[in-house]
């Protein structure tokens, strides 16, 4: 599906097909993908009553970059079947979610220090992390045992990206602002209790799914 637009040039081609076969891939970013970008900007109020359709709502951040497609809440059927979710809830195991919160808390930390832009975190950092709340000597070792895996869990949600390199390192996804909101944020203390209440060292606990990108 196209649509012809005003743009740099005159009536300048641009692709509905693209922007909407891009975000059911996944979460696009500006930096990542500027000529996907492009349409997609120029696109919204198309893109929004077409994934309407099928049961989506498109999120677009302009400020932050990013863009991704969240599934409707879900409603009554009115005369007819509902509609199959395109968009997969996943539960998240306790470290991941702890992992998750902590990240968020760095970022807002991040949003009103004097670096902003970008979070990068090494290994160590996104161990100490964690570590830091578990004073337990036995819970800790058998996490950081399995940080790696909670790391590459996190990597594969979307919310961190390898960086390229011998050092390595972290960049925190700015879209994880999208899912940890300002509310969720401001409760942090309290989460971080129940999460203690609710961890299991030989059978890790899960929270209510999600719906992650």
């Amino acid at each position: 599906m196209t649509a012809l637009l005003p743009d740099a040039g005159p009536r300048a081609e641009l692709s509905l097909s693209l922007v909407v076969t891009s975000l059911m891939r996944g979460v696009v970013y500006r930096e990542a993908s500027p000529e996907v970008w492009r349409h997609l900007t120029a696109l919204q109020p198309d893109l929004r009553d077409y994934v309407a359709t099928l049961g989506l709502v498109a999120v677009v951040d302009e400020a932050e970059g990013y863009a991704f497609l969240r599934q409707r809440p879900d409603e009554p059927a009115e005369g007819g079947p509902a509609a199959p979710r395109l968009v997969a809830r996943r539960s998240l195991s306790y470290p991941v979610s702890l992992l998750l919160a902590l990240l968020r808390r760095r970022l807002a930390l991040a949003d009103t220090g004097e670096t902003g832009g970008r979070l990068v975190l090494s290994r160590l950092d996104l161990v100490d992390l964690v570590a830091d709340l578990l004073p337990d000597p036995g819970r800790r070792n058998r996490l950081l045992e399995q940080v790696d895996g909670h790391i590459a869990k996190v990597v594969e949600l979307g919310f961190l990206r390898r960086m390229p390199g011998p050092d390595g390192g972290f960049e925190v996804r700015r879209v994880l602002k999208a899912f940890v909101d300002a509310q969720w944020l401001a409760d942090f203390d309290a989460k971080l209790a129940e999460y203690a209440r609710l961890a299991d060292d030989t059978a890790p606990s899960t929270n209510p799914a999600e719906d992650l990108p």
